[in-house]
């Protein structure tokens, strides 16, 4: 990110994490409870997307409080300096109890994965979020999560089910599979391996044992250096694909 981005993150950091909260409705396609709201800190408004615990649908494989999972998504992404997951904070105090509130990016709907996949100039940011999900070990990555946001940015949207210790990668980004992994994000992978283990911001929000797992897949990604295929003895595809 540039300072003025760094800025804008803060500045928006600021905003979801003191303002007050008002529900303006519930988001439709959605397999949790998830709602838009309204955001008001300091004379700034801005619309966020909510996601209250108790709108969570119970999974066997992955404990309540997904909303935390949000949240740590957000900061990984920070940490590798990649920008690709719009700021998200934990709120308490939210209108329907504990949640995240993650900034609302306004976006062409009709774009996702498969139609960006078409246009060579998006290439290189999906690489990013497929590298992203390598190390997050996102288990739901469908095509509706990639957003081409209104400047032309492509954001990695809905990452909850991310963290599992076990192997569950779900995710429609195979096309670029055997390919080498861009040399700037294989060095800021490796610069992540060493220190993700000891990240307090993450320590917050995932068991000791899944920091072990997520610097373990970091470390296995940056020694491989290509992006895998998909495995051939397990579920490799989200569903729906969109």
């Amino acid at each position: 990110m540039s300072t003025g981005e760094r800025a804008s993150a803060s500045d928006t950091l600021t905003v979801l994490a003191g303002g007050q909260i008002e529900l303006q409705g519930r988001l439709p396609w959605s397999s949790n409870a998830t709602f838009l709201v309204q955001v008001c800190h300091g004379g700034t408004t801005m619309p966020a997307v909510y996601k209250p615990r108790r709108g969570e649908r119970p999974l066997w494989d992955f404990p309540e409080g997904l909303f935390l999972r949000e949240v740590a998504a957000y900061r990984l992404s920070v940490e590798l300096g990649w920008g690709i997951v719009p700021e998200t904070v934990a709120r308490a105090d939210a209108p329907l109890g504990p949640g995240s509130l993650q900034r609302f990016v306004p976006a062409d709907f009709s774009e996702h994965y498969f139609t960006l996949l078409e246009h060579p100039e998006h290439q290189e940011a999906l690489q990013v979020i497929a590298a992203f999900d390598l190390l997050a070990n996102n288990a739901d990555r469908k095509s509706g999560h990639c957003l081409l946001a209104d400047d032309g940015r492509i954001w990695a949207i809905d990452n909850g089910l991310c963290f599992h210790v076990q192997p569950n990668l779900r995710t429609v980004i195979w096309d670029f599979s055997g390919q080498p992994l861009p040399a700037v994000l294989r060095n800021d992978i490796e610069r992540v391996a060493g220190t993700v283990a000891d990240s307090e911001g993450l320590g917050e929000l995932l068991a000791p044992e899944e920091l072990t797992a997520l610097a373990r897949r970091a470390n296995i990604v940056a020694e491989r250096g290509t992006f895998p295929d998909p495995g051939a003895a397990r579920r490799s595809y989200p569903w729906p694909l969109v």
